[in-house]
């Protein structure tokens, strides 16, 4: 046993290099040419080599093969048994390759391997994997339908979600614990349902779906979810349980989450505003104002002042909005050098997300602070004027130095709306010599001022000021467009208005002044694309709707035209000029009753129309409905007292009704020189034997003898002015036509009552051509009325006097 033990002798113990030149015999290579065994074993392959003799292999083990630390070789026979050849089984070797098997490592012998084993489909773990994904496969869908704006799909899909996972619940409960039940899967299902079935507004059941998500403990942080029903509450109008919930969310939230609890509180203050209590959401907002100053609850706070009427609290939260920093840094936006690489980083910044947002946020800012600045100036003073003064003055000491200017336009719009327009004026006059952009603006306002006040000449210097302070400004450039269309020039007035909308394509006003100016122009077709396009942009606009209306009449297209004023009835019901046009395209149309009854709506709203009054009583002829005639003309006698035509058809109304005599009668008294009302009485009187027959006879023959000496001075007259005279009357021919087109509804009214039923009665058939020549319509010009009175409203005071740079609309 000892034997392959070497001890080193005692004469090399200080020999620290002996031993390195002694090496194993069996690794001695110059013998092996010698060697039976392994010539055999090259020459044959390994498996089928003959067997070695049990003498040979314990020489080999016993001298050869033996290790130098006596640890027997992996296959050798140490004691009659073999060493298990374990550090080649896993390239194939076994024990069997020593009794004669054939070499194969690939196991290739063994043949092909069996195919996989197939997937059992009706396995209950399977069917609950693949009815787990459809759950959510549906969530997904929702979530996705409910973005695109679809929430009626996207409601749909998470109530099938919702009940195929209760589905799932079940076969999970019948294969598994319920321990295993994917509880962050029914909580998705569950809070999706929720949220959808409250952007649905169905309140009730998203509440309901809530409190089973907030009852169950088995949900973590499923607490917060009462901040939504306290939304749902909201919306409700319920405000004490909104309140309620919201300070159980309150509750639930950590401390460490500060933004959290912050929004919760500012929930809060927005409920005690609506509430009314603003006692309440003055504390919220102030712990607010004190944690973690924000824009929006600085500005609540000043609103929740305002309403108490603190004049000093609303100044202490002025200045406090004013106080919120932006967080804005502007300087790294401006190139400090020269080097290419850094402008062109800085170019690339100019405009990219995080800039976007950064302005968003100034401009929130801005209006919040100009928004409060209207709101208390008049009150934080003892007059507005000096409560504009203070908030310039915060505001001059902030980082909103920009802001002070446009405190100062709307302090001189809001003289403007007290009619105090020297003030107004006067402050616009200043703001005009400072910098471009606010001298832009009150040279606008200025100019808009002159107009109004018909001053065209100043308007339009003010408005080149306008123009040249800043190019781009679209309501300058529509101001000054309004300028040369009140000079006539409307070419150029239309090249302004194109420039306006070049510059800002969503100025309505431009587009709305460049169709008035197409139809000035007669060019009906492009008139009606502009109109057609600010409807696209101004849906339920009742103004762009009757241009629209008005064109197509002009384009003698009356069918259209009343479809459009259908639409402009269906946005104001109660205009009666658009009625009364109604009832007049339906008369052209041939629809007498229509007409009637756009006339009649028209008269209902407005019982001072001349014209509507006439074609009522007219109506009401033809139909030989007298009485309800007579109280429309009576209703016009009342308006124009002076003109005898109304009295003589009440009279002719009576006379068809057989109660005319006294309606005549008094129609003498107070027109006694008119002829025609002799005539009538002459007749009656004599047809019912009275004796007042007589007299009226002598007064009708007096005038008419000084209608004959009349005739006779003026022809007189004409003879002795020779041309001269004839040079009037070629002018007083023109007028007459004149002012026959201008009263041709007049005089197709006149022709109407003319031919009215009972013309051929014996005390009326030799009068009627005297009386149709007395009946010359008075106020034939007056017939013909402009476009709509809705047109010159839109004109004059439709984007008058509202913000900066507001613009004015031709007449």
């Amino acid at each position: 046993m000892m034997q392959n033990v070497h001890l080193a002798p005692e004469t090399d113990e200080d020999d620290l290099y002996s031993g390195y030149n002694d090496y194993n015999p069996i690794y001695d290579i110059e013998e092996l040419e010698n060697d039976a065994a392994f010539q055999q074993a090259v020459r044959t392959s390994h498996g089928r080599r003959p067997p070695v003799s049990e003498k040979t292999f314990f020489l080999i083990s016993k001298t050869s093969l033996a290790s130098s630390i006596g640890r027997p070789m992996t296959g050798a026979i140490q004691d009659g048994v073999t060493r298990p050849m374990t550090a080649v089984r896993a390239a194939g070797f076994t024990k069997t390759a020593l009794r004669g098997s054939a070499f194969d490592p690939l196991g290739q012998s063994r043949g092909p391997a069996p195919p996989l084993e197939a997937k059992k489909k009706d396995s209950p773990e399977e069917k609950i994997k693949q009815l787990e994904k459809e759950v959510n496969e549906l969530v997904e869908e929702s979530c996705t339908a409910s973005s695109c704006g679809d929430l009626k799909l996207a409601l749909e899909k998470a109530k099938d979600a919702g009940r195929k996972e209760r589905v799932l619940v079940r076969q999970r409960e019948q294969v598994t614990t319920p321990e295993n039940i994917n509880l962050d899967l029914t909580y998705s299902v569950l809070f999706n349902l929720a949220s959808q079935y409250s952007v649905n507004e169905m309140y009730a059941e998203a509440l309901n779906t809530y409190q089973v998500i907030v009852k169950n403990k088995m949900f973590s942080n499923a607490g917060i979810l009462k901040m939504n029903m306290g939304n749902i509450y909201l919306k409700q109008r319920n405000y004490s349980k909104a309140i309620k919930f919201y300070r159980m969310a309150l509750d639930q939230v950590p401390s460490v989450n500060k933004q959290m609890r912050i929004k919760i509180m500012q929930n809060i203050g927005v409920t005690f505003i609506q509430a009314g209590q603003y006692s309440d959401a003055i504390n919220s907002y102030e712990h607010i104002m004190s944690m973690a100053p924000n824009l929006k609850a600085g500005y609540n706070l000043t609103i929740c002042y305002f309403a108490v009427g603190d004049r000093e609290k609303m100044k202490k939260a002025f200045q406090k909005l004013i106080a919120v920093p932006l967080e804005i840094d502007e300087d790294k936006y401006i190139s400090p050098s020269d080097d290419p690489h850094t402008n062109l980083v800085t170019e690339a910044i100019k405009n990219d997300h995080l800039r976007q947002m950064e302005c968003e946020r100034k401009a929130m800012a801005e209006k919040y602070i100009m928004t409060s600045a209207k709101l208390i100036a008049p009150v934080i003073e003892t007059s507005f004027a000096a409560g504009y003064d203070w908030c310039v003055e915060v505001v001059k000491a902030s980082q909103y130095v920009e802001l002070a200017n446009d405190l100062e336009i709307n302090k001189a719009v809001t003289y403007l709306r007290q009619k105090d327009y020297n003030q107004a004026v006067e402050i616009l006059k200043v703001l005009e010599k400072k910098d471009s952009r606010v001298k832009s603006a009150a040279a606008t306002n200025l100019s808009a001022l002159y107009y109004m006040g018909k001053d065209f000449a100043q308007a339009s210097s003010y408005a080149d000021i306008a123009v040249n302070s800043d190019r781009y400004n679209p309501a300058a450039l529509t101001n000054k467009g309004n300028t040369v269309f009140a000079n006539g020039d409307y070419e150029k007035a239309a090249e302004f208005y194109k420039e306006a909308l070049r510059n800002d394509s969503s100025c309505t006003e431009a587009l709305y002044n460049i169709g008035l100016t197409y139809e000035k122009l007669n060019r009906l077709d492009e008139a009606l694309d502009c109109f057609l396009k600010l409807h696209a942009i101004l849906r339920n606009s009742a103004e762009v709707l009757y241009q629209i209306a008005n064109i197509y009449e002009l384009m003698e297209n009356p069918s259209q035209a009343i479809e459009w004023l259908m639409q402009v009835v269906s946005v104001v019901p109660t205009d009666p000029q658009v009625l009364s046009k109604l009832g007049e395209l339906y008369d052209h149309e041939g629809d007498k009753s229509q007409a009637f009854q756009y006339y009649y709506e028209s008269y209902r709203y407005f019982p001072c129309n001349i014209e509507v009054i006439e074609w009522l009583g007219a109506y009401y002829i033809d139909t030989q409905f007298w009485e309800k005639a007579i109280q429309y003309f009576e209703r016009a006698s009342l308006m124009q007292p002076t003109q005898v035509k109304w009295q003589l058809m009440v009279a002719s109304c009576f006379r068809r009704s057989g109660k005319s005599l006294d309606t005549y009668k008094d129609t003498h008294r107070k027109f006694p020189e008119n002829v025609e009302c002799l005539r009538f009485l002459v007749r009656l009187c004599t047809d019912l034997g009275l004796k007042d027959a007589q007299e009226y006879a002598r007064k009708l023959k007096r005038l008419e003898k000084m209608k004959e000496i009349r005739e006779q001075r003026i022809k007189s007259g004409r003879d002795g002015s020779g041309g001269s005279c004839g040079k009037r009357e070629g002018s007083a021919s023109g007028d007459s036509g004149q002012n026959y087109s201008a009263s041709s509804k007049g005089e197709r009214l006149s022709a109407r009552l003319r031919a009215l039923p009972g013309t051929n009665e014996p005390y009326e058939s030799s009068s009627n051509k005297e009386i149709d020549a007395s009946y010359v319509d008075p106020l034939g010009p007056q017939i013909e009325r402009p476009k709509t009175a809705a047109k010159k409203r839109i004109d004059e005071d439709d984007f008058a006097d509202e913000e900066l740079g507001d613009d004015l609309l031709p007449e």
